[in-house]
């Protein structure tokens, strides 16, 4: 048994509500009424893209907080690749990865930081990104249709 209280409360919920602008065409909007679109179209993100932008997200943010405590990157980019496949368990991504290219200035902070870059980029992938670690363990997802009444 986790020595955390790891029991659902108010403080423990994340949501966000998508609603449907047009055919193909959603918007998500959190708590704070930050939206972003997305849909079937090629000038949206697809709900798969937006799984990469949130894996990939989450950990750079991790690792951008741990490294620039010692020096401002001079480049940040975070690329995640996966396949879309569908097989006998359904639709679904495989071979997800995750891949960093950062550079920092030359000198001792600069040396601090990319030091630290690869600790940052694992403890994050094994303990502090929420929705990598959500994705490896694999948390069920039910699905609920509320009463229109």
């Amino acid at each position: 048994m986790s020595t955390n209280d790891d029991s659902p409360s108010p403080d423990t919920l994340r949501s966000v509500r998508v609603d449907r602008i047009a055919a193909g065409r959603y918007t998500a909007t959190n708590p704070r009424g930050v939206t972003i679109d997305l849909g079937s179209g090629d000038e949206l993100f697809s709900p798969v893209e937006l799984l990469l932008a949130a894996i990939g997200g989450c950990t750079a943010i991790d690792a951008d907080v741990a490294t620039s405590r010692h020096a401002e990157p001079t480049g940040f980019s975070v690329t995640v690749t996966g396949h879309k496949i569908k097989d006998d368990q359904g639709s679904r991504m495989t071979d997800l990865e995750v891949t960093f290219r950062v550079s920092f200035p030359e000198g001792a902070q600069g040396d601090a930081a990319r030091a630290i870059l690869p600790r940052a980029v694992k403890l994050s992938h094994d303990r502090l990104c929420t929705v990598s670690r959500t994705v490896e363990i694999g948390t069920p997802v039910k699905s609920v249709v509320a009463d229109q009444g």
